[in-house]
């Protein structure tokens, strides 16, 4: 009786932990648009601080993230038990902030002139190598930006997770939660660490006495530049994906729709929803932008 009792505890065991996987998979699939972003922000955040200074930068906005991370994931706990209801227009706020970030993003690049942008980059190349600059508190600077920037996209990956495992038990919802967090912390982290140091390391390469080191450290110098480039294309993608697929399984009429059309799609109903989506995140990212800029205009009308 009692290996009995024990196998079936064994198996409610191996149950639950099959739930959390399956969530924790979900959940990283559906935060993917915010961690690629999350990679090639906190990579850009970090530029224009000296070599020797760039890892310790990366430790201390990991740090506060993971403080950032304690404060969110008991939130969104609280929320889950007392709030339920706030899930869903939560996860909409979180798809909307998503498709704004992802078209603002597209607006500077296409409004925005190329003289500028190189004007604005040969500013924060000549502040930093004045000897006038304070460079403690240009660090300090970065660091304050970076984790106000992390705690928008770890409130946005925890809100998509909390939509994943809003239905589940508290503790699955607990250890899903927690498991994203850290995992997301570690691997945005981890990677940024190894993007902002990829320079130094071709460098190291191109000084060996090999002429196969030689070689590899000058491809790793010539491909630093274009992965920081893809990864920004690849994570503004993905938020107009991940955001319009939030914002539209919110809506029942249109998601029901999108699964019409992929229905009657044939061999390509497996691309249809994604394209779809994707339209979905343009559109609503323009609007929320056209929205924002107004309120703005408004807004310093009315203080002049």
């Amino acid at each position: 009786m009692a290996g009995s009792s024990l196998l079936v505890l064994i198996d409610d065991i191996a149950a639950v932990l099959d739930d959390v996987a399956l969530m924790t998979k979900m959940a990283a699939k559906k935060t993917a648009g915010v961690l690629g972003d999350d990679l090639a922000l906190n990579a850009q955040q970090v530029s224009g601080v000296r070599a020797e200074r760039e890892i310790p930068v990366v430790w201390a906005v990991a740090k506060d993230s993971f403080i950032n991370k304690l404060i969110l994931v008991p939130t969104a706990l609280l929320i889950s038990a007392f709030a339920p209801w706030a899930v869903t227009p939560l996860l909409m706020l979180g798809g909307a902030y998503l498709c704004f970030e992802g078209f603002e993003k597209l607006a500077h690049k296409f409004l925005h002139s190329k003289s500028q942008d190189q004007a604005e980059h040969a500013q924060l190349v000549e502040a930093v190598a004045d000897p006038a600059t304070d460079l403690v508190a240009f660090e300090k600077d970065k660091i304050k930006g970076a984790i106000r920037t992390d705690f928008i996209l770890s409130a946005e990956i925890i809100a998509i997770t909390l939509g994943t495992v809003a239905d589940a038990p508290l503790m699955q919802q607990v250890v899903v939660l927690s498991g994203i967090a850290i995992v997301m912390t570690v691997g945005v982290y981890g990677l940024v660490a190894g993007i902002v140091k990829l320079d130094d390391l071709g460098l190291w390469l191109t000084q060996k006495p090999g002429q196969v080191a030689r070689s590899i450290g000058g491809a790793i110098l010539r491909a630093a530049p274009y992965m920081m480039k893809s990864l920004s294309v690849i994570g503004t993608a993905a938020m107009f994906l991940v955001g319009g697929g939030i914002l539209t399984h919110g809506v029942p009429v249109v998601h029901h729709w999108i699964e019409t059309v992929s229905q009657g799609a044939g061999s390509v109903a497996w691309l249809v929803p994604t394209l779809l989506n994707g339209v979905a995140g343009i559109v609503a990212g323009a609007v929320v932008l056209a929205v924002v800029s107004a309120v703005g205009k408004l807004w310093k009308t009315a203080k002049a």
